[in-house]
């Protein structure tokens, strides 16, 4: 996000002042400004995840396994339970309305960074790392 920032706030800052060295020291205050800050809101979110880690309440600790369980059920009716579905009514010439289709695209993103979570957190207990 800062490399998007960066050119705005130097095109401006450019604008604003003349002299190229009075120029550039600011550039590199703001920019040194800009990373602090983004630093600053990286440590507290690492904070807030450790705290709902450490959290004993079954609702707010359950939320990863029933991303995980909702995810793959989707995988499983959109590649194995739908495609029998049809598969058997056809065979026995039952009639069956449209079924739900997911948006694999969104449903695939989800999952692939909860496996790619679920596979840190394999690595940390081959490692001993997690209890």
């Amino acid at each position: 996000m800062l490399q998007a920032i960066l050119p705005v706030i130097g095109n401006v800052i450019d604008k604003l002042i003349p002299d190229n060295n009075k120029r550039q020291e600011a550039k590199e205050e703001m920019e040194k400004a800009l990373i602090q800050n983004a630093n600053a809101i990286n440590l507290a979110q690492i904070e807030v995840n450790k705290a709902d880690a450490q959290s004993t309440n079954w609702f707010q600790a359950s939320w990863r396994p029933l991303c995980g369980w909702t995810c793959g059920f989707a995988l499983a009716w959109h590649f194995v339970l739908s495609p029998m579905l049809l598969f058997f009514t056809a065979w026995f010439g039952f009639d069956v309305p449209e079924l739900p289709v997911f948006d694999m695209e969104s449903l695939m993103t989800v999952l692939f960074g909860l496996l790619g979570m679920s596979g840190l957190r394999s690595w940390e207990k081959s490692r001993g790392i997690a209890k």
